[in-house]
């Protein structure tokens, strides 16, 4: 039997547009491309597929934006993790510089969709600001901007004064704006890539989890609670809530919360008073902290939470103080919403594909940045999937690596936001 569960207490669950109708699997199936994991990866790689006239059908084990997909932070962000030079050192020149191209042009990728589409997401594209509040991230962070700025990116580096203007605060020494950035809806979106997706074509199967996979002939067989699925190929796009479907995948990313508190609607004055330009934000701390003002007027505060799941903002009151340490303006304001999700870090810091058995491709590991990346990695994905690995793709195909002592990541992760939290606050 399938075990239905409720959407996290979202302030995004509260708002988001209707879902689109997406059955349970209730009879067999045989089909080109078989997806496992209906966030944005999967949902976009169907419907990259399905723009081509491949068959396409999604497996969620819940419903289409469930997982971190639809109870994210809601920013568009560019770029990966590390810095352009350091792609290119890790990966070489020819690759890094693919690497660079396609993860910088991944926000313009995903608004363009979302164009196309109409999907209606409440997305805008006001950038995105990369802030530091001492001197050794600012420095970093100029680096960084340098680095864009010098392959044609459409970038700056602020300074405080600056910063003080389009944040509203005086936290911030310096910081980088890359024009590309937004942000969104993302449970909207989530049901809109879903709907784009089947209006091409796809299928998309909710309380569906694929319980086992194996090899059946010259097919992939996939059996769900009510009936199996034939295919030719398989995706297995399920990152932060990755289990035992293939060996030794589950053990390559660390499972990690995300945490989100949302106030009501604020008065115009005082949201005019926070971000006016309506860019969204992350800080480079030890642990990252991230905030958007909405389209009403409600702010979006994010950062490391309990390792837990949560229902309430008291749960993440420190998200809270934060923000009346930014923005004394808002003693007293009410916050509605409190609520968390898993996403998936891998020990490097970049998004992992894999091809282990022939037919089988592998996507995971956003490292946060899952938006924009996961949205454009569904046309690598595709292309891959009806092409196979002579159709290359910008990011590159590794092997299966599990990270040594990995049962021990629920401890590490909690010692490690306590000190992150200690350090941030000590401004070291």
């Amino acid at each position: 039997m399938t075990t239905r569960l409720p959407l996290p207490p979202s302030l995004y669950a509260d708002t988001a547009v209707a879902p689109v109708a997406t059955p349970p699997l209730d009879v067999d199936k045989t089909v080109s491309v078989a997806i496992v994991g209906g966030g944005y990866t999967g949902l976009s790689t169907a419907l990259h597929l399905a723009e081509q006239g491949v068959e396409a059908l999604v497996l969620e084990a819940q419903e289409p934006g469930w997982g971190a997909s639809g109870n994210n932070g809601g920013h568009t962000n560019p770029g990966l993790k590390h810095d352009p030079d350091q792609i290119e050192a890790d990966f070489g020149a020819e690759l890094g510089r693919r690497m660079i191209d396609f993860s910088y042009g991944t926000t313009n990728f995903t608004h363009d969709l979302i164009r196309r589409y109409q999907i209606p997401c409440e997305a805008r594209q006001n950038g995105t600001l990369r802030a530091a509040y001492n001197e050794a991230s600012a420095a970093a962070i100029e680096k960084t901007a340098q680095q864009c700025i010098r392959r044609g990116m459409p970038v700056q580096y602020l300074n405080r004064e600056q910063l003080r203007e389009m944040t509203g605060t005086e936290r911030y020494i310096g910081a980088m704006l890359d024009t590309r950035g937004g942000g969104l809806h993302p449970l909207s979106y989530a049901r809109g890539l879903a709907r784009a997706a089947i209006s091409a074509g796809a299928k998309v199967h909710g309380e569906t989890p694929a319980l086992s996979l194996r090899r059946d002939g010259a097919r992939w067989r996939i059996e769900t609670p009510h009936a199996v699925v034939h295919a030719d190929k398989v995706l297995l796009a399920t990152n932060g809530f990755t289990d035992n479907l293939w060996p030794a995948l589950r053990r390559t990313i660390v499972p990690v919360f995300s945490s989100i508190a949302a106030t009501a609607p604020l008065p115009d004055a005082i949201a005019r008073s926070i971000m006016p330009t309506r860019p969204v934000l992350y800080e480079s701390g030890h642990i990252t902290v991230y905030y958007r003002i909405d389209q009403h007027n409600r702010l979006l505060m994010g950062g490391r939470g309990p390792m837990r799941w949560i229902k309430s903002p008291n749960d993440v009151a420190y998200l809270m103080r934060y923000a009346e340490r930014l923005w004394p303006q808002l003693k007293g304001a009410a916050w509605t919403h409190g609520w968390n999700s898993r996403l998936a870090i891998t020990k490097d810091h970049y998004p992992h594909v894999h091809e282990p058995a022939e037919n089988i491709l592998i996507s995971l590991g956003c490292n946060g940045r899952g938006v924009a990346l996961s949205t454009a990695m569904g046309a690598q994905l595709a292309r891959r999937l009806i092409g196979g690995a002579r159709a290359e793709i910008d990011m590159p195909v590794t092997g299966i690596k599990p990270i040594p002592m990995h049962a021990f990541w629920p401890l590490g992760v909690t010692t490690a936001v306590i000190a992150g939290r200690v350090r941030d606050r000590l401004g070291v």
